[in-house]
């Protein structure tokens, strides 16, 4: 099983979207300063994901909301609304 995740730091209004397929292990590199593109933005919180049987789905999708800006806003916005709602 493969992994779409986004991870953000929101002091600094910054998100990453990746795969991977071994999820909390991931996020740990991310926050170990191991990635070099969110080196820089530590600490990051998990805030979204999604499941696929495979990484070529799961790269499918990937590249869509990263390409697409209007999809990857709709995402973004819907998950600050239910942030904000839970708290």
């Amino acid at each position: 099983m493969y992994f779409l995740y986004i991870i953000q730091n929101r002091e600094k209004n910054w998100h990453y979207i990746g795969i991977t397929v071994d999820i909390a292990n991931r996020v740990a590199e991310h926050n170990a300063g191991e990635v070099r593109s969110s080196k820089a933005r530590c600490p990051l919180t998990l805030v979204y994901y999604e499941t696929f049987p495979d990484k070529a789905n799961a790269r499918k999708r990937e590249l869509f909301l990263k390409k697409t800006a209007k999809a990857r806003m709709v995402l973004l916005k819907k998950l600050k609304t239910l942030s904000s709602s839970n708290g």
